[in-house]
């Protein structure tokens, strides 16, 4: 069993700057797919990035040189870097593990607005 909290999440102007947090409790977390997921009302959950137990990494086109994830094993913590912020990136931001079953957190909500 996993559980994953998300933080970091908050208000920031376009243009601005934020940094996800994903705690992962358990063990084993480096055997864990992870990804960043995010979903605004009335639309689906979309695929922001991903990060294999073994680093790599893949992109939505919309982020592509503007986010980055990455993952600390030894603090069973993932991340997502956002930059140049827009009001288009204002959602709801969830963590998700998958390592034969598939697990979420809570979400953590990013407002992007002047």
């Amino acid at each position: 069993q996993v559980q994953l909290v998300e933080s970091g999440g908050g208000l920031v102007q376009p243009g601005g700057s934020l940094r996800l947090s994903c705690s992962a409790s358990g063990s084993r977390f480096n055997l864990y797919a992870m990804a960043w997921y995010r979903q605004v009302p009335g639309k689906q959950r979309e695929l922001v990035a991903v990060i294999t137990s073994g680093s790599s990494t893949n992109y939505a086109d919309f982020v592509k040189g503007r986010f980055t994830i990455s993952r600390d094993n030894a603090n069973n913590t993932m991340y997502l870097q956002m930059n140049s912020l827009t009001p288009d990136d204002t959602a709801v931001y969830y963590c998700y593990a998958r390592r034969n079953l598939v697990y979420w957190g809570q979400g953590t909500q990013v407002t992007v607005s002047s």
